[in-house]
């Protein structure tokens, strides 16, 4: 369902409510203040319904956050107590001449009738917001199994024959040899990058080490092709052994640089640097002067795309910082590894 239909079956949900509503006021001949009250006291509870459904429920329910879950549910019959009180007690007597409550009221009677009123739209919030999300989910993860599913048929089309591929790039690299060692290096890194990238693990991952020799033979590759204008910097700190990591998931960050980043310069080099504070906690970062020159300076596409991945591999456990202030572009990527 798109955004746009969602939208549609609340506003004929609401407008049937209403409608309803309007159908007994007028088989029971209710007076005009009654019906006044009726429809103010429906909107305050559709203001209330959609605190709930837009802002506390999707931010602290679905996070498992109790404690600002709990604040949150406090503030919503706040405000629905104090919206009410404005429009009933305030509003209506200034305009219409017509209030809800007695001036004698006790205010801790008011609250409790208040209470019981505001809570059965929250219910009612909770309970669609739930049901939604729950979809949702179920449709994002069929989504995911119709792209594991065109993943895995592509990647079975690369692996037709990848015997082939090492054992003509392996006769390449020997003749290459006799003419060029830098012309042989390369061919044996396009193996060695080759071979990562179609031998893929059971469960998708790859160790820490392999993916960054991966970096450092795309990085070697790409300084053979420019010589001496290739000034890209790329530092690694920590212990690699023993670590993995979803494969293939730090090049796109790198391939983004070189794309759109000044790589000729050697007073403003690209800076890739990959730390590990502790074992199980990575910290990814790639700075680069953006270029001027090129004429298309997105990148949207392919962060969405890295987003939505992380997103599936590592829920909660990652952080992507993105800043760029039209001079320099950063992105500071951190992984909960294990």
């Amino acid at each position: 369902m798109t955004k746009r239909q969602l939208i549609g079956l609340h506003v004929l949900g609401w407008g049937l409510w209403a409608g309803y509503i309007g159908l007994g006021l007028y088989l029971d001949h209710a007076k005009r203040s009654f019906a006044i009250l009726t429809y103010t006291l429906l909107l305050v509870k559709c203001v209330q319904f959609y605190l709930g459904y837009l802002w506390v429920f999707p931010r602290y329910l679905r996070r498992g956050r109790l404690p600002q879950l709990l604040l949150g549910v406090a503030g919503m019959m706040g405000a629905f107590i104090v919206l009410r009180y404005l429009l009933e007690e305030v509003l209506l007597p200034a305009t219409v001449g017509i209030s809800n409550y007695s001036p004698d009221t006790p205010l801790s009677s008011y609250a409790l009738d208040n209470l019981y009123w505001g809570t059965s739209y929250m219910v009612l919030s909770a309970a669609v917001w739930g049901l939604e999300n729950s979809f949702r989910r179920e449709r994002e993860h069929q989504q995911l199994q119709r792209e594991k599913t065109q993943a895995e048929l592509a990647f079975l089309k690369t692996q037709i024959n990848p015997h082939f591929l090492y054992n003509t790039l392996n006769y390449l690299y020997a003749e290459a040899y006799l003419v060029s060692e830098p012309l042989a290096d390369a061919v044996l890194r396009l193996s060695d990058l080759m071979r990562y990238m179609l031998t893929e693990s059971p469960d998708g991952t790859a160790s820490l080490q392999h993916e960054v020799t991966y970096l450092h033979n795309y990085l070697a590759l790409h300084r053979l092709r420019f010589e001496d204008r290739f000034f890209v910097e790329m530092d690694v700190q920590g212990p690699l052994d023993g670590q993995r990591i979803a494969a293939l998931l730090l090049i796109p960050f790198v391939e983004n640089a070189l794309k759109h980043g000044v790589t000729s310069r050697p007073e403003c080099p690209v800076r890739i640097s990959l730390r590990l504070p502790t074992p199980r906690q990575l910290q990814f970062e790639v700075c680069n002067h953006i270029n001027q020159h090129q004429k298309d300076h997105t990148t949207g596409i392919g962060l969405a795309n890295i987003r939505r991945r992380l997103e599936l591999l590592y829920p909660g456990r990652h952080r992507l910082q993105v800043h760029s202030d039209g001079t320099t572009h950063r992105t500071l990527l951190e992984l909960e590894l294990g």
